[in-house]
């Protein structure tokens, strides 16, 4: 019996490539370090808040009051109100802080959100459900199973904040961990 030989694709690197996911952390990793080879320091404005308008489809980054950029974003399957209990397809509302970085994920790199905070735990708990959690911003699917225009027109996540790759690589270079984010109706 002869073993199936997995497809490849040859690489400007001289390498191969088994699969898209090894393709896209390698891609992600030079767009990030060619990124901070063409800009200072001094040359990155960083928001001191993001903003999210849950019935705009639209995410701020703000410094001083200014917004320095917005992007176009998709939200969980079920976009009215605010994220009651695990599962329920919501975008949570309140107030939060950008935490984890994670440029290795299932999605073209994310960002946690402090989600659950206090008041949603005792939501939660007075409801007799979990709150829930992980909830980030992130890029498009590693692995897509839909159309980038699928992506890039309807609310898609399970609650997640979801960005362009482009507009991901935008937040991800202009945010720090502790950046307060509010997310309103």
């Amino acid at each position: 019996m002869t073993k199936a030989k997995t497809p490849t694709s040859r690489t400007g690197w001289g390498g191969y490539v088994r699969n898209a996911s090894v393709f896209a952390r390698i891609t992600a990793a030079v767009v990030i370090a060619v990124c901070a080879q063409n800009l200072s320091a001094a040359e990155i404005r960083f928001a001191d808040a993001v903003i999210v308008k849950k019935a705009e489809r639209k995410i701020y980054l703000v410094t001083g009051g200014q917004v320095l950029k917005s992007f176009k974003i998709s939200l969980g399957l079920i976009p009215d109100g605010d994220k009651m209990q695990e599962g329920d397809f919501r975008t949570p509302e309140g107030r939060y802080e950008l935490t984890e970085r994670n440029a290795d994920s299932d999605y073209f790199m994310s960002i946690q959100i402090s989600y659950p905070n206090r008041l949603d735990e005792e939501r939660a708990a007075q409801s007799g459900v979990s709150p829930g959690g992980q909830i980030m911003i992130h890029g498009q699917p590693n692995r897509p199973r839909y159309s980038k225009a699928y992506y890039g027109n309807y609310d898609w996540t399970n609650g997640c904040i979801a960005l362009s790759n482009a507009d991901m690589m935008d937040l991800w270079r202009m945010t720090t961990p502790k950046t307060p984010i509010y997310i309103v109706p």
